[in-house]
This record gives structure tokens, sequence and C-alpha cells, in this order.
């Protein structure tokens, strides 16, 4: 009964495609096979062995062919998500709205997905907004399709590994060559059916520092609006992307060009005006950019609460300048920026937490007398207060001198610890206890 109900769902359309591939073979493509994930190569080769096509699909091939080692596998094929899941060991069905099967080999995850019919907004089994932006396209269809389907000439790139030919179906390579970003089919339409798409041709652009074409330029700043429109948790994953890309710095600048980081976070265009901040928000950048390329770990919570902190800093003065004490300030103006942020696209909960924790260290960093000190060292978040006090003092924000007394206070032995504090000048007032009655 669910399997009919499903495949009446996912009914593949009676619908025709007119584009046709060219086949690129090993001797011009060059793709070298070391650079693909064995998971990724068992996958295809299991499926074409039982008859269904089967292909390493978009970013990889991509990446492959320039040289580079993806960091991901994708396979499209013509097996359905019941096929590829009785077929693959420690494979799984994923989605509600479109089902893709994700085929676990170690710690690695190979995303398969069948192929998509393009967007026909005649058809009953696809729907769209008033925006004309696709709510409903879960429908199968064949490898042409899925090629018109895709959004950049770059990704509807497909390469078998048993033939070791790419399909190209719309001169992906050629505008790879050109270092040139262009839409299959017209901007204007593409943009409307997923908005993100925008904030991909950015992103893009920045990671591969490849140059826009025009006409998908033209149309951004008259449908830029349509992002208000996306699901913000799905925005706020396209947010993520792009800021742990490996090319932050880069993408902040596309995004600013093309009026799109006010969809994203509003604070940011402002804030990047004073040469204080932008020195900030750049060495935050760069050093993730730096972290990403080293394999190491970066925290959304700590790159979110740098972005958001220039306009935050302000906010803050502003409340001591009218008399609020230095705590309340602090909270009162956190409660301002995120509300802010929140109108345009709201920071999930699991991030913003540790984004006030951080925020609330900074004024306890200045207190360095007494037992303060030890207790702050002993705080879950004291690593992450640490590095963005660091951030702060080298954009000048803060004096060099206090985080160059937190590293010594910490890299010193127990014992040394207490030959750093500063004495306070605050005189020492002892609370008499009331006499008993």
């Amino acid at each position: 009964m669910i399997k009919k109900f499903i495949a009446k769902v996912f009914k593949r359309p009676k619908t025709h495609s007119s584009v046709t591939a060219t086949v690129i073979h090993a001797g011009t493509h060059q793709i070298d096979k070391s650079h693909i994930s064995q998971c990724a190569l068992s996958v295809i080769k299991q499926l074409q062995e039982s008859g269904h096509q089967a292909y390493i699909v978009g970013g990889a091939v991509r990446d492959l062919l320039l040289q580079q080692t993806p960091k991901d596998f994708d396979v499209a094929t013509s097996a359905t998500p019941e096929q590829v899941k009785k077929l693959i060991r420690r494979s799984r069905i994923i989605g509600r709205r479109f089902q893709i099967v994700h085929v676990q080999c170690g710690q690695e995850i190979v995303e398969v997905s069948t192929f998509r019919a393009k967007a026909d907004l005649n058809s009953q089994h696809q729907q769209a907004d008033e925006h004309g932006r696709l709510t409903r396209d879960n429908v199968f269809g064949s490898l042409e399709e899925d090629a018109e389907r895709r959004d950049f000439t770059i990704n509807a790139l497909f390469y078998d590994p048993q033939k070791n030919i790419v399909l190209d179906y719309f001169n992906g390579v050629k505008h790879l060559k050109h270092k040139h970003i262009t839409m299959i089919g017209d901007p204007t339409q593409r943009y409307r059916e997923d908005p993100v798409r925008m904030l991909r041709a950015a992103r893009f652009c920045a990671k591969l520092n490849f140059t826009l074409d025009p006409s998908c330029k033209a149309p951004i700043s008259e449908l830029s609006e349509l992002l208000l429109n996306v699901p913000e948790s799905r925005l706020f994953d396209e947010l993520l992307k792009i800021l742990l890309s490996g090319h932050a710095t880069k993408s902040l600048e596309q995004l600013s060009s093309l009026n799109l980081l006010n969809y994203l976070i509003p604070s940011l265009d402002k804030s990047l005006l004073n040469e204080k901040n932008k020195l900030f928000v750049q060495q935050a950048l760069s050093n993730t950019d730096l972290r990403i390329k080293e394999d190491m770990g970066v925290s959304p919570s700590f790159l979110m609460a740098t972005l958001l902190w220039p306009s935050l800093h302000e906010r803050w003065q502003n409340y001591l300048n009218k008399g609020e004490k230095n705590l309340p300030a602090l909270f009162a103006a956190t409660q301002d920026v995120l509300t802010t942020q929140d109108e345009v696209l709201m920071i999930p909960k699991r991030f913003e937490g540790t984004m006030k924790e951080i925020w609330g260290l900074q004024p306890r960093f200045e207190q360095r007398s007494g037992q303060r000190p030890f207790r702050l060292l002993q705080h879950p978040r004291f690593r992450a207060g640490y590095d963005f006090l660091v951030l702060r003092s080298q954009s000048g924000e803060v004096d060099a001198s206090l985080a160059q007394w937190w590293t010594a206070f910490q890299q010193a032995p127990t014992e040394g610890r207490e030959a750093l504090l500063i004495k306070s000048d605050k005189p020492h007032s002892r609370q008499r206890r009331k006499p008993k009655a």
C-alpha cells in the first residue's frame, strides 16, 4: 500500500528533453581517479552492474576537472531510492520532500539521488508560490532532464568512472576553462524558482575565483528580496556553507557587492564602513579560512559572534554613555542585536547560546585581581572567549597588553599565576557581621 502511494507521488511524467551531451574522453579531461572516493566508485559499480545508470555529479566533477580533490561526492542514478537501498549495504533513505539515499563507508557518506525531472509548472506534480519559487518538484526524470534541472553549467557535469568519460550538456568544461559562471536557462526564471541560487552564484565566484556572467548578475538587484521567502533554516544552512567554504573573506565581499548581505546579516554592511570593525571581521574570516585549509575545526557560533560583534559593541557603548552599568548594558545590547538579526534571519538556538556566552565573558577579562582570573580560567567557554579577546586586541579595540596578560596567565605554571595578578585599586572592604540580638 505504502509503496503504491510513493510510486504515485514520484511518478515519472511523460516529458521529453532535447539536450544532448558532449562526451569528453580520458585524454582530454585528465581526471585523476586516485582523487575519487572508493565509496563513490563502489556505489557506481554496484548500480551499473545491476543495469542502472550512475554517475558522479555536480561539484565533485567540477573540482576533479580543476585538478582539485573534492571534499564530498554525490552520485546521480536512474535507480529509485528503494532500488538503491536494496542493492547497497549500509544505506538508508532520508528526506520527506524528495527522497535520497545516504551510503555510509566508515566516516564517509556518499549521497545518492535519483535523476530528477526539470521544472514544469504545467505539471500536476510541480507547484510554485506566487513569486515563482518551486515549492513542489519531487518528480523523478531522465539523465537529460536532471542535467537541465541543475543551476549552473559548471555543475551540470556527469562523470562515469567505469568508462572514464565526462558528459557535458551545457559547455560546462568550456566555462571552467574560461573561469566563467553562467546559468542554465533564463537567469530570472531560475532565480525565481530558487532564490538561493543568487547566494550560490556569489559563493562559487569567491571559491573558484570565477566571473559571474552579466546576464546572471543583472537580475539579482531586482530579485534579491525573494530571499525573504526562503525558509530560514535553508537560508542559514547556505550562510554556513558560505562562511565555511574556505573562502569566507571573498564570499562576503561578493555578497556585499551584489547587495545580498542585507538578507543574511543586515548589520554587517554598516559595520564594515568603520576601519576597526572591518579589520576585526577580516581577521576573523582569515583565521577561519586558514583553519579550514589546515583541516582544523571551526565553530559556527564563534564565527557568527564575530560577525555581529561590531554592531553589538557599538550598542554596548551607547548604553554605557547613557549611564547604564557595564553588564546590564552588554546584556541590553545583546538583546537588541539578536532581535534585529532575527527579523531577517534567525540564528538557531544551539548557536545563539554559545554566542551569548562568548560575548558575556568579554568584560570579565578586564578583571585580573583576586580569584576572578582563576575562576574564569575554569569556564567551559574560556578558550573561545580568549580567542575572541585576541581578535579584539588585534583590531585595536582593546589594548594588546590585556590579551598578552591572559596569554601569559594561562600558560604560566599554577604556582606562578599568583605573581601575575594585578593589585586592585579599589579598597577592600569587609562586611561586618551583625551582632546577635
